[in-house]
């Protein structure tokens, strides 16, 4: 067994677990009147209710006594501090310098000179796009810009453009293309015009296969309208490490904007990755959401443990997967603006989490990150809530409400209705004669509050899972910035593209691979 299975607050835990196993909450709301006023935590613009979980006073004790056995305040400062954390690369976790507002940040190797210039090229790039002096080969202002990127440089973006699209500035359309399959970016420039299309390829090292091939076709697209020439360069711009690359493809290096090893792809949005979001909703936009974001760093720096939303969501997810057997959690916006963020969400904690592996180099002997999912409210109630509800698989669950959406409307109270309806039936259930109506009950969910849906707001929320994530790698003993599990798959495709192509020395390969290539090979 590993030293965290059979440490005193692990086994402590353990122990508890069976007390409140036999608690349902029905019975913990009628024992205490304050409940959900005590287990309710306000940060901003952001509340957390997480009254209705399986968790008492002495839950919550015993998983922070768990957090600090972890020595949680050593690992938040070392991260803040700039230690290489990252130890499979040894490389620092910096992410939060990339939101940070101090002159010299982190002490000892201050990276802000880098950001604010970044930052600010930024700014004179998105000025250029609004004011129309974004132009292509002919000299006609763009009308559209296509993001092509994968995991980080995909998803967060591409989530935060429709999360604040009700703050859209006027400006080229945006689409954004992730597949290698063709069929996206078809789709994605049907009916544009190549000489009025810009394309931004995001990409950390510029070797990334899925993003390189989007890139080439896009350039080919250009290329048989417009005719190869110079002046195609005008029509793309780069967010990588790699500059040498990006120029290679054609980028004029004015226009290729950085990246840095310090920051992982998942967590790269607050950087030019996140151009796309600036461009859209405007830089002011762009830097209230690096605001909020800055907010939640000094709430999970400074606040107790036991008062830090990172923290608690993370230490009731470790509660529930290793002490009740969750494999899974579902993550249920009731906001069809943030019908992105279950995807988002899955790359940042399954791809930081998703290890079996520990610092230490030791195969673990306890669950790490579940599996998460989920789709917007309402239209999820219609899909998979019977199961919550009345399956026999015990999923936890994230409501997440916007408090104030724009002006009061009867369809905005329906969507808070519909959401505090159901955390409460999954709470309490339904106690029906007819056992097929029965709901059991006793199912654990959060809500979180947001006052409104503005930049700030979303900033300080995903700010918020960025350091759950954290917290969770501390407890579990994990580097949650590595993804080695990720690279040899793509290692491997890399190998088998020639033989699917060629043909060719199949020897080494197992027998269905073997026989897979065989039958993708014919041509018939």
């Amino acid at each position: 067994m590993s030293k965290l299975t059979l440490s005193p607050a692990w086994t402590a835990l353990a122990a508890h677990r069976k007390k409140i196993a036999a608690a349902s909450l029905t019975e913990l709301f009628a024992a205490d009147p304050s409940r959900a006023e005590r287990f309710s935590i306000e940060a901003g613009e952001l509340m957390l209710d997480y009254s209705k979980h399986r968790v008492d006073a002495e839950t919550m004790r015993l998983l922070v006594a768990l957090a600090v056995q972890e020595r949680l305040p050593r690992w938040i400062a070392r991260m803040f501090g700039g230690d290489p954390i990252n130890s499979t690369e040894a490389r620092a976790v910096l992410h939060v310098a990339l939101r940070s507002r101090d002159a010299s940040f982190p002490e000892g190797r201050d990276v802000m000179y880098d950001v604010r210039g970044a930052r600010e090229r930024m700014r004179g790039f998105v000025d250029d796009v609004q004011r129309g002096d974004l132009k292509g080969a002919d000299g006609r202002a763009i009308t559209d810009t296509v993001n092509i990127g994968i995991g980080g440089s995909d998803l967060g973006p591409r989530m935060l453009v429709r999360a604040m699209r009700k703050f859209r500035k006027p400006g080229p359309r945006l689409h954004f293309v992730s597949n290698i399959d063709p069929a996206d970016l078809e789709e994605a420039l049907a009916g544009l015009t190549p000489a009025t299309t810009f394309f931004i390829v995001a990409s950390k090292t510029f070797t990334t296969t899925e993003t390189l091939a989007n890139a080439a076709r896009a350039r080919a697209w250009l290329e048989a309208a417009l005719g190869k020439s110079t002046g195609l360069s005008r029509h793309f711009a780069a967010v990588t490490a790699n500059a040498a690359g990006a120029e290679a493809l054609g980028v004029p290096p004015e226009r290729v904007f950085p990246m840095w090893d310090w920051v992982g792809g998942r967590y790269s949005v607050w950087s030019a990755v996140g151009l796309p979001v600036a461009l859209a909703a405007g830089m002011h936009a762009f830097e209230e959401l690096l605001e909020g974001a800055r907010a939640m760093d000094a709430h999970f720096r400074n606040e107790p443990l036991e008062r830090n939303i990172p923290t608690v969501l993370a230490l009731l997810e470790i509660w529930y997967v290793n002490f009740f057997g969750a494999q899974t959690r579902a993550v249920i916006p009731y906001s069809e603006d943030l019908r992105d963020l279950p995807a988002y969400l899955q790359q940042l904690e399954m791809e930081s989490n998703g290890k079996r592996v520990d610092r230490d180099g030791n195969e673990v002997d306890y669950a790490t990150a579940p599996v998460v999912w989920g789709a917007s409210g309402t239209p999820s109630q219609h899909s998979f809530h019977q199961l919550l509800h009345q399956g026999t698989h015990f999923v936890p669950v994230d409501f997440i409400v916007i408090r104030r959406n724009g002006e009061s409307s009867t369809e905005q109270a329906a969507l808070a209705a519909n959401a505090l309806a159901q955390g409460a039936a999954l709470a309490f259930g339904n106690p029906a004669s007819e056992r097929h109506k029965a709901l059991p009950g006793n199912r654990p969910s959060s809500t979180l509050l947001l006052d409104r849906l503005t930049p700030r707001a979303l900033g300080a929320l995903i700010a918020l899972f960025e350091h759950k994530v954290f917290v969770e790698g501390v407890v579990w003993n994990l580097n949650s910035f590595d993804q080695w599990g990720v690279e040899h798959g793509k290692n491997l495709a890399r190998t088998l593209l020639p033989r699917l192509l060629e043909g060719g020395d199949t020897a080494g390969l197992d027998a269905s691979t073997r026989s897979l290539l065989a039958r993708l090979r014919r041509r018939d």
